[in-house]
C-alpha cells in the first residue's frame, strides 16, 4: 500500500478510463496477485461440481466406496484450499482498493496545494469536498475489476471448456447466454453514467452551498437574507433529490436484471440438461455437474461481471471529475527577475498607493473591497502593474515573492490540530517566540482559557473559538511567520474596542521598522500608523498621518466618525 510520504506519481489525465488504468499500473505486483488469486479462487469454485460428478459417476452409482472416499477427500481438500485463497484474495484486493484511495487523495491534495490561491477561482469548494468524500471511494471500489473481475472472465472461459467436454449444445448456450445478458444491460450502464454524472455535479454545487451557509450564517441573519438563501437551498436540494431518484431508478433496473437474468439463465440450462439426461445423452453425474457449473457461473462470475460493470460505470464518472481537477493549471509564473536586495517600496499604479519600506501603513476607505483589492495586487494575488522597488512584481518568480511578502487575510483557513502547530505552521519557532507573538496579538486569554494551553486542540476553521479569537489566532500565525512585508486585511474587525486598542499598540511595537500594511477603518488602529492612505472608489484621495487627515480631509473625518460611533454603540451594548 502507498506510503504516507511516498510520491504518488504522475497521474494519466487523458480521461477517466486512463486514470483508472494508471491506478492499476502503479501497483503492478499487487494487481497481478489479485487477478491470479481471484481467478484461481473462482475457477476452483467451478471445480466443486466436477469433483461431485466424478464422485457420483465413479463411486456412488457403481458402488465403489474407495473411489467415493477418494473423490470426497479431494472435494474437502479443494474446498479448504479455496477458503484460504478467498482470504488471501480479499486481503489483496483490500490493499489494491486502499492504495487507489490513498493515491487519489494524495494527487488531489497535491494539486490543491499546487493551485494554491488560484483554486477557489477555478473550482468550487463543494466540488473538492465531493471528490474527497465520495469520488475517491467510488474510484477505489471500481478497482474490484482487477481481482474478481478478471477471475469472473477466467471462470467463464473455464466453465465453457468443461461444458464442452459434457455437451457442445450446452456449451454454446452458455457461451451465448452471458454476452446476451451484457447486451441487455449495456444501454442501462450508459444511462447510469449520464445520470450519475449529473448527480455528482449537482451534489458538488449543493455541498458548496452548505459550506457558504455554515460560514456566512451570521452575515445572512444580519442582512436579512437567510430566508432567500434557504429557499434557494431547498430548490437545489429538491433537484438533487430528483436526480438521485433517476440514478436510483437506473440502478434498481440493473440490480433487478442482474439478479433475475442469471436465475433465468440457470433455469434454461438446467431444463436443457435434464431433457438430455432423460434421453440418455448425458449421465446423472454430468447432469449434476452441469447444474453445479451453471449455478457457480450464475452465482459468482455472471453476478460479479454485472457488479463490475456497475462499479466501472460509476468509477469512470468519478475518475473524470478527478481528472478535471488535475488538469487545472495555476496562473503562469514567467517571472525571472531578481527581487530587490533589501526592503523596497511597493507601488500600485492602479490605485496610486505607495507603501514605503520600514513603515506601518494603513489603507482605509468606505468600501472594504477597495482596500482588499489593493492588498491583493500588492501581494500578487491579482494581475497588476505593481512595482517592487524598480522591478515589476509580476516579473519576480512567485516563490521569491511569497518568501518575503505575506498577505494575512482575516478569513484565512484555520486547520484542525493543536494550537501550537496551528500558529507555528511549518516554522521551527521556540516557545518564547510563540508566546511573544501570542502576547502581541493579545491572545493570552485564549491560551489560558483552553484546556492544555498551546497544546489544546482547535477544530477545523476554529469552530470551537469565537470570531474575535479566530481573528487573533490568525494574527499570531502571521506574526510568527515574520515576513519582510506583512499585508494584513482587517486584522481587528471582530475585536472589541479595548482589545483592538491593545492589538494596535503592541503591533506597532512588534513591527516597528518592518514594512506593514493594515486595512482598517478603526481610529484606534489608524492612530498608531505612520502613514494612512485614504481611498475613494479605489483611488488614492489623500495620504498623511491620522491627525493630518482628520484635520484636512472631510470624507476621512466622516468615515472615522462613523466607525467611532459604531464602536461606542458596541461598548454600550457590551
Amino acid at each position: 500500500m502507498i506510503d504516507a510520504y511516498e510520491d504518488p506519481g504522475t497521474p494519466d489525465c487523458r480521461g477517466g478510463w486512463r486514470y483508472l488504468w494508471w491506478l492499476v499500473t502503479r501497483q503492478p505486483g499487487r494487481s497481478v496477485a489479485g487477478a491470479l488469486l481471484g481467478s484461481t479462487w473462482m475457477v476452483l469454485l467451478a471445480a466443486t461440481p466436477y469433483l461431485m460428478a466424478r464422485a457420483i459417476d465413479e463411486g456412488l452409482e457403481p458402488g465403489d466406496m474407495g473411489a467415493l472416499a477418494g473423490w470426497t477427500a479431494a472435494l474437502f481438500v479443494v474446498g479448504a484450499f479455496n477458503a484460504w485463497l478467498g482470504v488471501m484474495r480479499h486481503r489483496t484486493m483490500t490493499r489494491v482498493r486502499m492504495d487507489a484511495n490513498f493515491r487519489t487523495v494524495k494527487v488531489v491534495v497535491r494539486q490543491a496545494v499546487r493551485l494554491g490561491a488560484a483554486l477557489p477561482g477555478q473550482v468550487a469548494a463543494g466540488e473538492v469536498v465531493t471528490i474527497g468524500v465520495g469520488d475517491v471511494q467510488t474510484i477505489a471500489t471500481a478497482l474490484t475489476v482487477v481481482g474478481p473481475g478478471v477471475g469472473a472472465l477466467m471462470t467463464y472461459v473455464a466453465i465453457a471448456g468443461l461444458l464442452l467436454s459434457v455437451s457442445v449444445p450446452l456449451a454454446v448456450v452458455v457461451l451465448l447466454g452471458v454476452p446476451l445478458i451484457g447486451v441487455v444491460l449495456g444501454p442501462l450502464m450508459g444511462r447510469l453514467q449520464g445520470a450519475e454524472t449529473e448527480y455528482r455535479e449537482r451534489q458538488g454545487v449543493l455541498t458548496g452551498r452548505i459550506g457558504d451557509l455554515a460560514g456566512g450564517l451570521r452575515v445572512l441573519n444580519g442582512l436579512g437574507g437567510k430566508g432567500l438563501f434557504a429557499d434557494s437551498f431547498r430548490r437545489d436540494s429538491r433537484r438533487l433529490r430528483d436526480q438521485g431518484y433517476r440514478v436510483g431508478a437506473v440502478t434498481s433496473w440493473i440490480e433487478a436484471l442482474g439478479a433475475g437474468l442469471p436465475t433465468l439463465f440457470l433455469a434454461v440450462v438446467t431444463w436443457l440438461a435434464a431433457r438430455m439426461t432423460a434421453r440418455g445423452e448425458i449421465s446423472v453425474g454430468e447432469l449434476v455437474s452441469v447444474y453445479g457449473y451453471v449455478a457457480v457461473l450464475a452465482g459468482w462470475p455472471v453476478a460479479m461481471l454485472i457488479d463490475v460493470c456497475y462499479f466501472l460505470s460509476r468509477g469512470v464518472v468519478a475518475a473524470r471529475r478527478v481528472v478535471r481537477l488535475l488538469r487545472l493549471e495555476p496562473a503562469p509564473d514567467t517571472g525571472t527577475a531578481e527581487p530587490p536586495a533589501g526592503p523596497a517600496a511597493l507601488h500600485d499604479p492602479e490605485s496610486g498607493v505607495r507603501v514605503l519600506p520600514g513603515r506601518l501603513t494603513a489603507l482605509t476607505g468606505a468600501r472594504p473591497a477597495d482596500t482588499a483589492a489593493v492588498v491583493d495586487r500588492l501581494g500578487r494575488y491579482a494581475p497588476s502593474d505593481v512595482t517592487w522597488g524598480d522591478v515589476r512584481l509580476e516579473a519576480v518568480p512567485l516563490a521569491r515573492v511569497r518568501e518575503r511578502i505575506l498577505v494575512a487575510d482575516h478569513e484565512a483557513d484555520l486547520f484542525a490540530g493543536p494550537l501550537r502547530e496551528l500558529v507555528r505552521g511549518a516554522g521551527e519557532q521556540g516557545e518564547a517566540e510563540v508566546l511573544n507573538a501570542v502576547h502581541t496579538a493579545v491572545a493570552d486569554d485564549i491560551v489560558q482559557g483552553l484546556p492544555g494551553g498551546l497544546d489544546a486542540p482547535v477544530d477545523a476553521q476554529g469552530r470551537n473559538l469565537s470570531g474575535g479569537q479566530r481573528q487573533r489566532v490568525r494574527l499570531v500565525r502571521a506574526l510568527l511567520a515574520d515576513p519582510e512585508v506583512l499585508l494584513a486585511v482587517e486584522p481587528t474587525s471582530a475585536l472589541d474596542a479595548h482589545t483592538e486598542a491593545a492589538v494596535a499598540e503592541r503591533l506597532y511595537g512588534a513591527r516597528k521598522g518592518r514594512t506593514t500594511v493594515v486595512t482598517t477603518t478603526s481610529p484606534l488602529v489608524l492612530d498608531r500608523m505612520d502613514t494612512v492612505h485614504y481611498l475613494v472608489d479605489g483611488k488614492l484621495a489623500a495620504s498623511g498621518s491620522h491627525g493630518e487627515l482628520l484635520d484636512g480631509e472631510p470624507g476621512y473625518r466622516a468615515l472615522v466618525a462613523r466607525d467611532t460611533e459604531i464602536e461606542a454603540d458596541e461598548e454600550v451594548a457590551g
